[in-house]
């Protein structure tokens, strides 16, 4: 929980890891965890999912939100005091162990603390072949996106972690913030149930999943050879209707869409 963890001072010597899956539903994160199905996971962060509410039905508007120190409120407790936060007046979500930046949006703050901020794009929100495909990636000194790493790869989180353990493996002593938007879960999904199919469903999304699950050792094994701490938070920036209520996709009012799995946890250095 966040109100347990004190990030100035996990800040001041770990990593940080922000991962978001995107489109992924609580429901499917919770169920195939509890079905012992994403075993990799599990060993990540053993206490399970926790459901949250994302602060935007789509991509763009979450992580706008995201990277104002925005992540998705537990919905047992959603006054909880947020991880990181931009200083403003009034704020109810601001406590002793939040990090708490000067600066318009936490991506910022850590560049200003010395941290490499680095991302490893995509869904197209953070392609930068448009203009409007720049705009989430420009937070970061430095961003990543090609086509391997889009949503048409059936590869493409073997691809982006694959990016991600040697990003980590040559930091050359700086400290990271390093963000992955895992694009598998979003549509097209399709692809990941055997025999393929040609239309996306709750079992392709479920399948999805388990793919990004698969693939998560090789992030895994990079985290275990690290000389620093390093924090992840996972969690999905919304999730996708398959027809509940009439609702399909996301950028909809629905729970489907609003309740995200959402997971903290900080792998201890190599001895």
């Amino acid at each position: 929980m966040a109100e347990t963890l004190n990030l100035p001072e996990i800040a001041a010597h770990a990593h940080v890891l922000f991962i978001t899956l995107d489109s992924l539903r609580y429901d499917v994160a919770d169920r195939l965890f509890r079905d012992n199905e994403t075993p990799h996971f599990q060993q990540l962060f053993p206490q399970g999912w926790q459901q949250c509410s994302s602060p935007g039905s789509f991509t763009y508007a979450a992580h706008h939100a995201f990277f104002a120190g925005f992540l998705p409120t537990p919905v047992n407790a959603p006054k909880a005091p947020r991880l990181f936060a931009a200083r403003f007046a009034g704020s109810e979500t601001t406590g002793n162990n939040t990090l708490v930046f000067d600066t318009p949006d936490i991506v910022t703050g850590f560049a200003q603390k010395g941290f490499r901020t680095v991302c490893i794009g995509g869904v197209g929100f953070f392609n930068k072949q448009t203009a409007l495909g720049t705009v989430l990636p420009s937070f970061f000194q430095e961003s990543y996106w090609e086509t391997t790493y889009g949503v048409t790869d059936p590869a493409s989180t073997q691809n982006q972690f694959e990016k991600a353990a040697s990003l980590l493996d040559n930091h050359n002593g700086s400290q990271l913030f390093l963000f992955i938007n895992v694009s598998a879960i979003h549509q097209p999904n399709y692809f990941y149930l055997q025999p393929e199919r040609t239309t996306d469903t709750i079992a392709s999304h479920t399948a999805a999943l388990r793919y990004v699950d698969s693939q998560l050792p090789i992030l895994l094994n990079a985290l275990a050879r690290q000389d620093k701490d390093v924090f992840c938070i996972v969690c999905a920036d919304h999730g996708t209707a398959y027809g509940e209520n009439g609702y399909y996709g996301h950028r909809v009012g629905h729970s489907a869409v609003w309740d995200v799995p959402f997971a903290t946890t900080v792998i201890k250095r190599k001895a």
